[in-house]
């Protein structure tokens, strides 16, 4: 049988070491030997002794999620094998952090992640829940993070010169020595008249940098 579909891009790569690599821009692949963490439902193929199961947040983790729509829902996945990790065909990047590296991302850019980084979702100072109830992931310690983004990202320097106000719907993270408040950019009678729709941004400033995606959220409703 011949196609382009069997080009050599295209074909799972044999496992050299545990741990994550690009499969290509739109997949992760874990080696997995002993455990590692991803989100709830984005695993698309395995093969070898893997166990999925479910990871709690806790009581406050799960009421944060009821309230915003967001957080971070994952899974653990043990044993031996290989595990390949997408979602909707976002673009796939493998941050990797080194000892004092601290980064906020939003939970709906989390992919995948090693056991040896911690996580804690924390409401984002300043933005209270006018600003959505920002509710992200801070990731610190070592070992690799895989993030999936809509589109190519836009990673913008701040400064404490220039601080960057961005869309609450379209920041995928930030570094977390970054100060966060909340931003109007227009006022309360022109947002009752209509306006343009962006009347509060999340700004960042300090130095460091913020991730971006060229769009914004769309929630997909459920049908019942």
């Amino acid at each position: 049988m011949k196609s382009d579909l069997f080009a050599s891009e295209n074909l799972a790569r044999p496992a050299v070491a545990p741990g994550m690599t690009l499969q290509n821009a739109k997949s992760v692949k874990y080696t997995v030997n002993g455990e590692m963490l991803a989100r709830q439902g984005s695993m698309v193929a395995f093969r070898g002794d893997l166990q999925f199961e479910r990871k709690g947040q806790g009581i406050g983790g799960m009421l944060k999620r009821a309230v915003t729509g967001e957080g971070l829902a994952l899974m653990s996945v043990r044993g031996q094998g290989e595990a390949w990790f997408a979602h909707r065909a976002g673009n796939c990047f493998i941050i990797d952090f080194e000892p004092g590296d601290a980064l906020t991302i939003n939970g709906r850019n989390v992919l995948c992640f090693d056991p040896t980084l911690s996580y804690e979702i924390k409401m984002v100072k300043g933005a209270g829940m006018t600003g959505g109830g920002l509710f992200n992931s801070l990731f610190t310690g070592t070992g690799k993070l895989a993030v999936v983004c809509d589109g190519h990202p836009i990673i913008i320097p701040v400064t404490s010169q220039a601080p960057v106000h961005v869309d609450t719907d379209a920041v995928v993270g930030w570094s977390a020595r970054l100060e966060t408040g909340l931003h109007r950019s227009q006022s309360v009678g022109s947002m009752i008249r209509g306006g343009s729709g962006e009347a509060v941004q999340l700004k960042l400033s300090g130095e460091g940098f913020v991730i971006v995606r060229p769009s914004e959220a769309v929630e997909t409703a459920t049908a019942h």
